[in-house]
């Protein structure tokens, strides 16, 4: 059987790197080195440097989504007519008269319109149009399986899991002396919306109250929902403000550190598609506490404690027993580290090539 050829969105791959960033580079990575596909690089992108083997899609990105969100041009054709599949990786996959894939990692912003920036209202309008032209969805997990199902009755779908992150280096000298010899809950990523920061704000206000060591340590760059987590830190009384660290965006090696000698992760988003930040504690021996929200229940398993995403006495309460109980610490602990080992990267590239013949051969009834 010859090698299949699939034209690979790597845009997420250029510049800051987020989790879909880090989930395009393992896909990447692993779908590269298989002798049974030959993975061909594009980009939407009028100035990144790109390595000789991507296409560059010479459209200006802003124009671009705004046209393919009402019609079928410009068909980019003219630049990856010879492929057999093209997988958008991002949301977004052009038009063209090639069998098309994309992923979804969550529908946030198709449920909540109201909350997504300008940007991602122009992405996500190009994806209603790409489903409804026929595109076939790659989702994530299976609770975004869903929610696509439900929202295009009819569509073509299947879930891939993704796998776990390599752990991030680890400094060899302590980022944030403060830090050292104090138990502090971790919640890592973007300030926005969707990871629900503010209730996790006012629950460790309540947590502040009885256990008067414990520090929260909100670890990101700052992003639409930075104004509210400052606003709640501040209606904290005055030595519970003092115990929050906003540490903004933090290399590698400092998510490392961090990640390393965190006593809980705390992860109470309003919605998810997979949730690298669960597997990265799940292998550093980290105890979570998580809402039942998207896709989480489902990669977490019994790793973590789970709770509604709004009840903040709740949330409050879980932080607590992962704190001090013993027990439950050492329960979530081991559940941690036999689950985080039940995803793979392998299994994630076996099951997209899968995916890949499906669509190539046109067999989307396998998919419905």
């Amino acid at each position: 059987m010859p090698p299949l050829s699939v034209a690979f969105d790597s845009g997420p791959l250029h510049g800051s790197k987020t989790g879909i960033g880090f989930a395009v580079e393992a896909m990447h990575a692993h779908l590269s080195r298989r002798d049974d596909l030959r993975v061909r690089p594009y980009v939407l992108s009028f100035r990144a440097a790109l390595a000789a083997d991507t296409t560059r899609l010479p459209l200006p990105a802003r124009a671009a989504h705004l046209a393919w969100a009402r019609c079928d041009h410009p068909s980019v054709d003219h630049w990856l007519g010879d492929a057999d599949v093209v997988h958008g990786t991002n949301y977004v996959v052009p038009p063209s008269h090639l069998p098309r894939i994309v992923s979804v990692y969550d529908c946030w912003f198709f449920e909540q319109p109201e909350l997504a920036g300008a940007d991602v209202r122009r992405a996500g309008a190009v994806l209603r149009r790409a489903i409804e032209r026929g595109a076939v969805v790659h989702t994530s997990s299976h609770a975004t399986e869903t929610v696509v199902r439900r929202m295009f009755p009819g569509v073509a779908v299947r879930t891939v899991h993704l796998g776990p992150l390599e752990p991030a280096p680890v400094c060899s000298t302590a980022p944030v002396p403060e830090l050292l010899g104090t138990p502090y809950v971790l919640a890592i990523g973007t300030i926005e919306r969707r990871k629900n920061l503010p209730t996790l704000v006012r629950a460790f206000g309540r947590l502040a109250a009885l256990h008067p060591d414990v520090r929260l340590v909100l670890a990101g760059s700052e992003g639409d929902d930075t104004a509210a987590v400052r606003a709640a830190i501040d209606k904290l009384d005055g030595d519970a403000r003092r115990r929050v660290l906003m540490t903004g965006r933090v290399d590698e090696a400092v998510r490392g550190w961090l990640q390393q000698y965190a006593a809980v992760l705390a992860y109470p988003s309003l919605d998810e598609g997979f949730g690298f930040p669960l597997l990265d504690a799940m292998r550093a021996g980290v105890p979570i506490v998580a809402s039942t929200a998207g896709s989480i229940p489902e990669v977490a398993g019994k790793a973590a404690l789970l709770c509604d995403r709004h009840d903040v006495t709740a949330l409050a309460e879980a932080m607590s027993t992962a704190l001090t109980d013993t027990h439950t610490r050492s329960r979530l602990i081991a559940a941690g580290n036999a689950r985080w080992q039940e995803f793979s990267w392998q299994r994630c590239a076996d099951e997209l090539v899968d995916l890949y013949r499906l669509v190539a051969a046109g067999r989307l009834d396998d998919l419905r």
